[in-house]
């Protein structure tokens, strides 16, 4: 029998002294693939970007795509899709693929195969990355910092540490498919239907299906008006219902809620904690503050800590944090424990470094940061913005795209903007003097906004626009589902006409 050779030109043979590769590995799990098309779910991890040899790399994509159909992967059939293919000629046609299938090892080494092709691929990238950065650090460009250069190499070993291959480049339509799929079949295999994470509240979710991966979600509204309220209680729901499943490979895949990283920039962790611990005991956090509360609301407020102490919810406090550590502790929270949603509050506190004389300029940065972050990860990020004065000037207070403070990038960027509106807000700022003319008709007002607020989803890219309406308790700073008559039939509302 012909021993298999790759007859490979000199230059390549050359090449191959220099990088990693094993073309006997590439053989050995090309056989095996061929002769037992099972062993293909237990490389399932490997792509053909992984192979060296090029025909390689061609060949297992010809068998993957059979197999994933269905169909038969043999060497006469996979000929076939060769057969005017000159390095399929030049290495000896069927019967090159035949030597293979007969040399071919037991399929139940396959899996060890496929990660000697894998290693070897990893290790080829490594050199690319540290040759591009030590390229750029001799010559840099004029945008080229040494804080842009680490956090580019980062990225890179970040990637290739997660998926094996560099990131970016062409992707098939096949595999644009595949994943839109994946996708579908997890929404409809989750309990409401929705492809992203849940923000547990229910009207929102139906219009929004979620927090989708790679969305980049803006969450405006004014000083204090409630937004890091709302995004608190959306990222508690995801943390508390977070349960995943394990994976064959020992990964673990989400099935509900999330592990979530809350960047605040304005309060500190102290706080912010203090917030959620308000909304789970149902005291106020102003009382707690104080030190206005009983010996059983305490006690109440310490269970209440014992209860949710152990929910995947991660706080870094650090304030006018740069978007390349931001960014980089975002990788590290992925890589060590997982992550499926990223808060960021606020935007516009988030700096680039070093000095900035457009501001506008550098929030367009921050938001293409954040979306390009939101990508790479793969998980929704939720950013809070504060809106500009404009909105305090006009008689309708409800704020539009055009309120977005300091960049119109904001908008450009997002996949959703979603902005808080609450009339009683602004009616409690204008309250008129008691036993006045305009009195009675203001406290009528404030009755029928009281405890509600509107979220108005001004922009998204995968449905509709439109407002949702929520209920608010200041006192606990918690947004939760209005009451509905078709949700809660037995129920009564507390404003007493939903």
């Amino acid at each position: 029998m012909t021993s298999l050779t790759l007859v490979p030109p000199v230059d390549q043979a050359q090449a191959a002294k220099q990088l990693p590769c094993n073309i006997e590995a590439e053989q050995a799990l090309l056989g095996a693939l061929l002769y037992d098309n099972g062993a293909y779910d237990r490389c399932d991890t490997l792509r053909p970007e992984h192979f060296y040899e090029p025909f390689h790399a061609r060949m297992f994509a010809a068998i993957e795509s059979a197999v994933r159909k269905g169909q038969l992967a043999e060497p006469i059939l996979i000929a076939d899709k060769f057969a005017n293919d000159p390095a399929f000629e030049e290495l000896g046609g069927l019967r090159y693929l035949a030597d293979l299938v007969d040399r071919a090892p037991s399929s139940a080494h396959a899996r060890d195969f496929a990660r000697v092709v894998s290693e070897t691929a990893k290790r080829r990238e490594l050199i690319r990355i540290s040759g591009e950065i030590a390229q750029r650090a001799e010559t840099p460009e004029d945008d080229d910092t040494a804080a842009s250069l680490i956090e580019d190499a980062e990225a890179e070993l970040y990637r290739l540490a997660e998926s094996g291959q560099a990131a970016g480049g062409v992707v098939s339509f096949a595999d644009a498919i595949t994943g839109a799929v994946q996708m579908a079949a997890a929404a409809y295999e989750r309990d409401g239907g929705l492809s992203g994470t849940s923000t547990g509240l229910i009207d929102l979710d139906r219009k929004l299906g979620g927090l989708h991966p790679s969305d980049l979600v803006i969450l405006a509204a004014r000083p204090s008006a409630g937004k890091t309220a709302l995004a608190c209680n959306i990222a508690f729901h995801a943390a508390r219902n977070y349960a995943y499943e394990q994976m064959p490979d020992g990964t673990r895949r989400t099935t509900a809620g999330g592990q979530v990283l809350f960047f605040s920039l304005e309060m500190s962790a102290e706080q912010l904690a203090n917030r959620i611990l308000a909304e789970v005991s149902g005291i106020s956090g102003d009382r707690i503050r104080k030190g206005e509360i009983e010996a059983h609301e305490f006690g109440r407020y310490r269970d209440a800590a014992i209860e949710i102490q152990e929910a995947p919810l991660y706080i870094d406090d650090t304030g006018g944090l740069q978007m390349a550590k931001l960014a980089a502790r975002a990788r590290r929270q992925k890589r060590m424990r997982g992550l499926d949603l990223i808060v960021v509050d606020y935007l516009q506190l988030v700096t680039m470094g070093g000095k900035s004389e457009n501001r506008v300029q550098e929030v367009s940065a921050i938001t293409m940061g954040l979306k390009a972050l939101a990508k790479e990860l793969d998980v929704p990020v939720l950013a809070l913005s504060q809106l500009s004065r404009q909105v305090e000037q006009r008689e309708d207070k409800r704020p539009q795209l055009s309120d977005l403070r300091e960049s119109g990038s904001i908008e450009q960027d997002a996949d959703m903007v979603l902005f808080l509106y609450r009339e009683e807000y602004y009616l409690e700022r204008s309250r008129p003097e008691p036993n006045t003319a305009g009195y009675e008709a203001w406290i009528t007002k404030m009755d029928a906004c009281r405890g509600r607020a509107d979220v108005i989803i001004g922009k998204q890219r995968h449905g509709p626009i439109g407002t949702v309406t929520l209920a608010f308790n200041g006192e606990i700073t918690k947004f939760s589902n209005l009451a509905q008559d078709d949700r809660y039939p037995a129920a009564r509302s507390p404003y007493g006409d939903a």
